[in-house]
């Protein structure tokens, strides 16, 4: 394992990649932490505005030229990251669960599990190819 691949990529690709592993970090502790409370809404909130980041990065980020599918991933995050912001804000606490839950996964694991494939940057990182 080698940071060396990230850290000669592109500005926006650094602010997309340690985004992305902040929110997967806090995103882990949000889930398995008590819920409710002052300390959840904070860790929230700055959760909600590093998953922003990953997304709205990821348009300037584009292979060959333009965008590829993933990026409808990233349209998905922003549109759900505001309804999961006001459900919780409404008490509709089980559609927050939910949506945020959908976002860790769809968002961050399932999405960061394409960046690991052979000829992506974090690939390079983790595996060394």
């Amino acid at each position: 394992m080698t940071l060396a691949p990230l850290l000669s990529a592109a500005p926006v690709i650094q602010l997309h990649a340690f985004a992305a592993l902040g929110a997967l970090a806090l995103g882990g502790i949000q889930l398995l932490a008590p819920k409710g409370g002052g300390r959840h809404r904070a860790m929230g909130w700055v959760w909600v505005a590093l998953m922003a980041v990953v997304a709205l990065s990821s348009f300037w980020i584009a292979t060959r030229g333009h965008l590829s599918w993933i990026h409808l991933i990233s349209g998905w995050v922003l549109l759900l990251l505001p309804i999961a912001v006001l459900a919780a804000r409404r008490g509709r606490i089980r559609s927050h669960r939910r949506a945020m839950a959908s976002l860790f996964l769809g968002g961050l694991i399932i999405a960061g599990g394409f960046t690991l494939l052979p000829g992506r940057i974090m690939g390079a990182v983790v595996f060394g190819w």
